[in-house]
């Protein structure tokens, strides 16, 4: 069997446009590098606002924080001096207990004789006290009296200033200066009632006195030593347990300052908590009027990221260009096919081959690009 030979094959002219192929194709894949970087840039430029806006701090905390170190050394210092109070408290009772307990073995029986004098001396001098301080609230009684008289003679010279109209404002004023003197002179009376009941119990303590002393002149003598000893050390000890119990309320104070600076840096903490989780939901808000939504995500399968997707479509189009452009595979072929899928058949004439050469040498110089994108 012959081979029918096809016809002439020239030399390909280049494709008009064929040139750019190159340039296109890199120019896509940069496209596509460029794409992915600026995505990446955009993710990495919002982990770092994310993280500056982590790292700044709200003000409120630098001052909660200086609060809460100055309250703790505040508590550190008052614990210290109370625990100092407090053992100097204790050497001193102790110390005051030896020595007096030394006097007592020395003196024997005088101190347990003379201690009713001692006694009554103490019983008369708090009953002075009260007879002072029971004075002081009747001559406030007797004032509050005399203001609250004056008060309604200034509202009933006001009544009756107008007698031929009832001012409702001075009544009403007279009505609670009325109600003034009554609790004034209910005051007075109760005070004035006290007042003599406690100087009534100071005669009487001052005369214990006096008689126990005259009985006891001889054991009060001895016993004077101790007892004065143990006035001044009750004396030294009263101030350092005056002492002790304001620095145990200094620390409870200071102690409440720390745990409301506590307090207040939760809240802020919690506020801060409270607006990041908005900011984030917030973020994570759908895409814009008119974009592509992305194909749905099954349970369980993750799609894949925006970058990926981006540049396998550039890859594939870049494809398609080159298969589209590329006709060499043509060369090849014996029997020429027709774009619309008909053979040319062999032309058995010489000017009818001639014709059918150059058509088909003519077919073969022409170009068509592929739309199968």
């Amino acid at each position: 069997m012959e081979r029918k030979e096809g016809p002439p094959c020239e030399v390909r002219l280049p494709t008009p446009g064929a040139e750019r192929e190159g340039p296109i194709h890199s120019e896509l894949g940069a496209f596509g590098e460029t794409a992915s970087g600026t995505i990446k840039q955009g993710e990495s430029s919002t982990d770092a606002k994310k993280e500056e806006i982590d790292e700044e701090l709200d003000p409120r905390i630098q001052e909660e924080l200086e609060r809460l170190n100055q309250a703790s050394e505040e508590i550190n210092l008052l614990e210290l001096h109370l625990n100092e109070a407090r053992t100097a408290y204790r050497r001193i009772l102790s110390e005051s207990a030896r020595r007096l307990n030394g006097l007592a073995t020395q003196l024997g029986a005088c101190i347990d004789k003379a201690r009713p004098y001692y006694e009554a001396r103490r019983l008369a001098k708090e009953a002075q006290q009260d007879t002072h301080s029971a004075a002081l609230r009747y001559e406030r009684a007797v004032s509050m009296h005399a203001a609250a008289r004056e008060m309604v003679f200034v509202a009933e010279q006001g009544v009756t200033a107008d007698k031929n109209r009832l001012d409702p404002t001075w009544q009403e004023m007279l009505n609670h200066a009325t109600c003034k003197v009554n609790e004034a002179e209910e005051e007075r009376l109760r005070s004035e009632f006290e007042h003599q009941r406690v100087t009534r119990q100071c005669h009487e303590a001052e005369a214990k006195v006096q008689t126990l002393q005259k009985s006891l002149k001889r054991f009060i003598i001895k016993s004077r030593n101790y007892f004065e000893l143990k006035a001044q050390l009750n004396t030294i000890l009263e101030e350092h347990k005056s002492r002790v119990t304001s620095l145990e309320n200094s620390v409870a104070q200071a102690k409440l300052r720390y745990s409301g600076t506590l307090r207040n840096l939760e809240q802020i903490s919690e506020e801060i908590h409270s607006r990041r989780t908005q900011s984030s939901v917030l973020s994570q808000r759908a895409p814009p009027l008119g974009a592509e939504a992305p194909p749905p995500v099954k349970d369980g399968e993750t799609g894949p990221p925006a970058d990926t997707v981006s540049l396998l479509s550039l890859q594939t189009i870049a494809s398609d260009l080159q298969k589209s452009d590329s006709v060499e595979h043509l060369r090849d072929l014996t029997d020429v096919t027709s774009l619309d899928g008909r053979e040319t058949g062999t032309v058995e004439s010489g000017g009818s081959r001639e014709r059918g050469a150059d058509r088909e040498t003519e077919g073969a110089f022409r170009h068509h690009r592929s739309v199968s994108l």
